[in-house]
């Protein structure tokens, strides 16, 4: 019966994350096999020589899932966007986070692709893919606990009893009537900041490298966005006298020693900008302060205008490719 499960045909949503999870997971296995020639820390080394194993073999499986539906493989990330021999660009523990940060961006990943996954040994793909990243999640966390560079959110200190809302002041925070942040409020402002700095740090990285003025000029864009950002919700963060996330720029070497193409480190921002916008409308659907609402859907339009600007170049340089596509029936009517 499990054989005849699987030999269902896989639907659009099937192939649409196998196709993302090749391209995207083909994009971070090129920058960790970068980052593992260059980190000197023994303990840290072994854990990306870990994701670079796990992945070479989450890369077959996608592979074979793909070419049994007739579908071609998408070129993704090669050697060809790898530069070896290059000058080390960031720090050891900027590596450490950076995987760090990528694994987490994999477990939603595995998730959502897990939850449009109908077929058995799709699902069971997913569920092992999950297990890895977890595995790594566990990993990442422990060393960073170790060396002292996990930074925690917030603590907040119990109230005696459990409270209901009784003033309309809770969702004002404009005029200074409206009341402390919640801590639901404060998982999606920390995950978010936490993206935006990585996506801060990376672009400062890749603009001292790029080699197009095109691309430079996007990632410098792409920095002061971010940083804008960072400043929109440190301030929020601030005014109720709560720490922010540290950030990552002194991590970043002199270097101007390109390790990827210019292809890759302008896909790899245009991927944290897109994945940011699920992260923010995460926050603002559960934010019920009128101050995050307008943060929120600010940073919403802002990232909307980066990507058009992301997608226009990309395009233009024949660097995008395009996901498998719908039937056109109307061309197909024509052929008749």
């Amino acid at each position: 019966m499990d054989k005849d499960k699987n030999k269902l045909k896989l639907t659009s949503s099937e192939i649409g994350t196998l196709w993302g999870e090749y391209v995207n997971g083909t994009m971070t296995d090129v920058v960790n096999r970068y980052m593992v020639s260059i980190v000197e820390d023994e303990s840290i080394k072994t854990i990306f020589e870990d994701a670079i194993k796990t992945f070479a073999k989450q890369k077959k499986q996608i592979v074979a899932f793909i070419e049994n539906e007739g579908f071609p493989v998408p070129i993704g990330f090669t050697e060809s966007d790898l530069n070896k021999g290059t000058e080390k660009l960031f720090t050891d523990i900027f590596c450490l986070n950076y995987l760090h940060i990528m694994t987490l961006h994999g477990l939603l990943g595995h998730s959502t692709a897990l939850g449009v996954s109908v077929r058995k040994d799709l699902r069971d793909f997913y569920d092992s893919c999950d297990s890895d990243a977890k595995r790594m999640y566990h990993q990442t966390i422990e060393l960073l606990l170790e060396k002292g560079n996990f930074q925690r959110d917030p603590l907040f200190y119990p109230a005696k009893n459990p409270e209901f809302i009784s003033s309309q002041d809770f969702i004002d925070g404009i005029f200074g009537k409206g009341r402390r942040l919640t801590a639901t409020e404060i998982i999606s402002i920390s995950f978010n900041l936490k993206k935006s700095i990585m996506a801060k740090t990376l672009s400062i990285a890749f603009s001292q490298v790029a080699q197009s003025k095109e691309v430079r000029k996007f990632l410098e864009d792409s920095q002061n966005t971010s940083d804008k950002q960072i400043q929109a919700f440190s301030k929020i963060m601030h005014a109720d006298n709560l720490p922010v996330p540290k950030s990552w720029e002194t991590e970043v070497t002199l270097s101007t020693d390109a390790p990827f193409s210019d292809k890759l480190m302008l896909y790899h921002i245009g991927f944290l900008f897109q994945a940011a916008q699920a992260y923010h409308g995460t926050g603002l659907a559960s934010a019920m302060r009128t101050d995050l609402i307008t943060t929120y859907e600010g940073t919403i339009l802002k990232n909307l205008m980066v990507t058009k600007k992301w997608f226009n170049i990309m395009v233009k340089n024949k660097w995008l490719e395009q996901p498998p596509l719908a039937p056109n029936r109307k061309e197909l009517a024509k052929e008749q």
